[in-house]
């Protein structure tokens, strides 16, 4: 695959080069030049297949020739060493359990294989790199955990103070070492907003190596799209009937992967984008209009983005054209107090725990099948946390606090450690200059 700027799409770039540049020369997103047809790959695997084959496959397929096809298996393997859980709810509802790695959220998928591929292209270069990462709450404690202790690399996530639970704060602020945790007195769209103008100064680029591990960066996307492909080849589970995919969204990059997904052959009905009040993207699939604003605060933090990067690539997927995208993707907005509703009715009906994210996309498919009435339709919906990085929400909801898995339960016994930072731009800058020059 190769890889350009929206600006200038005949300049392209290997994955290598977006891989550590992240942002594209002419200041946005990299996206893909020409979309790979997998249409026969996809279609050879079946319920049978592991996610570890379908990964170590898919993952050769989209590098070769610039990684070998041996390599890249390898990368993948390495990288992915736990698996997806497809899970019934319903006849018509099932969820796709993503939070079975380290950190118990869907992150660990995009940031265990970056970190992975982003060490073996270094190789033995002596170069160090600096990662800058925003996070709303579940990309900073998977990147953390994904490139703690990694050679050649420093870390440093920018996170909003009070705007995530204990236990992820807990998750990206006790590890230290390479690691380094910025408590920004702000939301996530200025953390998001100062990683921007830093990857934009001159001052910086030329003093220092750094790239992204959030979702702007491309190497967490393309293996993002592997368990979409997991998901839709359960053949048996599915009763080889398509299925319609809803995604709970707040940066979008998660939807994004699965876009890119069906763009390479992977057959389904189409995506729902479920969201909180943070609805800008839902708001564009019903108006054609994209309204940026400052994000609100709700249950479901992770989602609160008011400005998502990754609706660039939305954009480039369709040629910007607002019909197509609206006829693909479906949107849907579910408040906190439908949430919580949502997390009880699952657990009173099913006795499954779901943690705020979840809910809104649980929410979103209840409502869209009342909407088709199809009664041979199924949605899966991504399941994107454990219950337990949620607890008080979960507790509040359900009456029930979620068993906590012993990886998580570790870091809450650790001390915090985190700058705090200011919303200005300057701040950041002396931060890394100081630091990494």
């Amino acid at each position: 695959m190769r890889f350009a700027g929206k600006a200038n799409p005949n300049k392209t770039f290997s994955f290598r080069e977006a891989l550590f540049s992240s942002l594209a020369p002419d200041g946005g997103l990299y996206h893909p030049v020409e979309m790979p047809d997998l249409t026969n790959l996809i279609a050879s695997f079946g319920s049978e297949t592991t996610f570890a084959e379908l990964a170590a496959e898919t993952c050769a397929a989209l590098l070769a020739p610039e990684m070998p096809a041996v390599r890249a298996r390898d990368l993948a393997r390495r990288a992915l060493t736990f698996s997806p859980l497809l899970r019934r709810l319903n006849e018509q509802i099932l969820l796709l359990e993503l939070f079975h790695g380290p950190t118990c959220a869907f992150k660990d998928f995009g940031a265990q294989f970056l970190a992975a591929a982003m060490e073996d292209a270094l190789g033995a270069e002596e170069k160090r790199i600096q990662i800058l990462v925003a996070t709303s709450g579940d990309t900073g404690s998977a990147v953390a955990q994904a490139f703690h202790g990694r050679a050649h690399i420093d870390v440093v996530i920018l996170y909003p103070s009070g705007r995530v639970s204990e236990l992820q704060e807990k998750q990206l602020t006790t590890l230290g070492g390479n690691v380094h945790a910025l408590e920004v007195a702000g939301s996530f769209d200025d953390c998001q907003r100062l990683v921007k103008e830093a990857f934009r100064d001159p001052t910086l680029t030329e003093e220092l190596n750094l790239t992204s591990a959030n979702s702007i960066n491309i190497g967490r996307l393309l293996p993002q799209s592997l368990y979409y492909i997991y998901a839709a080849t359960r053949r048996a589970e599915l009763r080889d009937a398509l299925p319609t995919l809803c995604v709970p969204s707040g940066n979008f990059g998660n939807l994004v992967a699965g876009v890119y997904a069906w763009r390479w052959g992977l057959p389904v009905r189409g995506f729902i984008a479920a969201t909180n009040a943070n609805d800008v993207v839902p708001a564009y699939l019903r108006s054609g209009r994209f309204d940026p604003r400052p994000s609100l605060h709700t249950l479901s933090n992770a989602m609160d983005v008011g400005n998502p990067s990754n609706f660039e690539r939305l954009l480039a997927v369709f040629s910007g054209k607002w019909e197509a995208m609206a006829s693909r993707i479906e949107g849907a907005q579910i408040s906190d107090e439908r949430t919580l509703a949502t997390m009880a009715s699952v657990y009173d009906t099913t006795g499954v725990l779901v943690d705020p994210h979840t809910a809104v996309g649980c929410a979103a498919a209840i409502d869209h099948l009342k909407g088709t009435g199809d009664a041979q339709e199924q949605v899966i919906v991504l399941s994107t946390a454990h219950p337990a990085k949620f607890s008080e929400s979960v507790m509040k909801a359900t009456g029930r606090i979620p068993e906590m898995p012993e990886r998580l339960a570790r870091c809450l016994k650790l001390p915090k450690i985190a700058t705090p930072l200011g919303v200005r731009f300057p701040e950041l800058s002396r931060f890394l200059l100081d630091n990494f020059r």
